[in-house]
């Protein structure tokens, strides 16, 4: 087994920390990006790919684009599912709530004390709708809420009954028809109110189905909830391709774009290459020089974008 191969089989084993429900993992070292292990389980004729996203804490886009075979809603006795969990840490601050629009997914990088060894903690979440897009940028908590009661926009109102819907009461108390579940956190977000908070829809988890806020499985934000403080530092992303190290080789992962960033990226393998070299080319990257890229599997990762990390180099030239 040569260094790459033994790193990754003890980043993908000893490095997780059994829970029955958060995916949490020691934070790698300096010069390591890559966390978590993806697997590949046999299913039953009675699961669809739904009930097993939830199981195993992923979103339903995630689980569908990597199963692209597989039937949502009636997978075959014994078919194989892939369960994409493993991940590229963004190319931002470790710090507080990472929010990456485009891979509907949290990263939670708490404070380290008493010696402990750092971890991260992710999440699938769901995102805002096209009209309804969650603002990029860097905010905070500034309120959080057990029970909350929910007051519905005007904005979604008016698009209900636009929409020949029933508008929504103008108060929800808490209970089991309150559509931010038992937890909510508000963003410190001006021009409007943007909150992560659980639903009553867990489906949606995975899915553009929000007006903006961020939606997490129930399970997922009640055991968020005690370990965030207000004041903590929220950062939301749009990267829909991600790199990262591990050691001396280069990892990529793929999303699809948003709707609204389709035209953007309308030339996929142009902006991927682009987006190579300009990572390359920053000082913090430049750690082996004349790094071979290799092609095949580069075209093979932007012709899937599975959202699975995909090993790119092959040494140096």
């Amino acid at each position: 087994m040569n260094k790459l191969s033994a790193l990754i089989l003890l980043l993908s084993t000893s490095f997780f920390i059994p829970s029955t429900f958060a995916q949490t993992w020691t934070l790698p070292p300096t010069g390591v990006d890559v966390f978590g292990q993806t697997k590949t389980i046999k299913v039953s004729s009675k699961d669809t790919l739904l009930d097993i996203a939830r199981q195993y804490d992923i979103g339903q886009a995630e689980i569908l684009i990597a199963n692209p075979n597989v039937d949502r809603w009636l997978p075959n006795d014994d078919d194989e599912v892939i369960l994409p969990s493993r991940y590229i840490i963004p190319d931002v601050d470790r710090k507080g709530l990472v929010v990456n629009l485009a891979e509907m997914r949290i990263y939670y990088f708490p404070e380290t004390k008493n010696g402990n060894k750092p971890v991260v903690t992710t999440h699938p979440v769901g995102i805002g709708r096209m009209d309804w897009v969650t603002p990029l940028g860097i905010s905070k908590i500034v309120e959080k809420k057990k029970d909350p009661t929910w007051i519905p926009p005007k904005s979604l109102q008016m698009d209900r009954i636009a929409n020949g819907e029933q508008p929504y009461p103008s108060i929800v108390p808490p209970g089991p028809t309150n559509p931010l579940g038992k937890h909510a956190m508000r963003l410190g977000i001006t021009g409007g109110s943007y909150l992560i908070h659980g639903t009553i829809k867990p489906f949606g988890v995975g899915m553009r189905v929000s007006a903006g806020c961020i939606r997490m499985y129930p399970e997922d934000i009640e055991s968020l909830f005690d370990k965030i403080s207000t004041g903590t530092q929220v950062r939301v992303i749009n990267e829909p391709i991600k790199l990262g190290w591990v050691l001396d080789s280069l990892f990529i992962e793929l999303h699809p774009p948003l709707e609204e960033d389709q035209e953007k990226y309308q030339n996929y393998e142009f902006r991927v290459t682009n987006f190579i070299n300009n990572f390359l080319s920053s000082p913090r990257n430049k750690r082996v020089e004349n790094l071979n890229i290799d092609q095949e599997a580069l075209k093979k990762a932007i012709l899937e974008k599975s959202g699975i990390p995909v090993l790119i180099s092959n040494g140096v030239m």
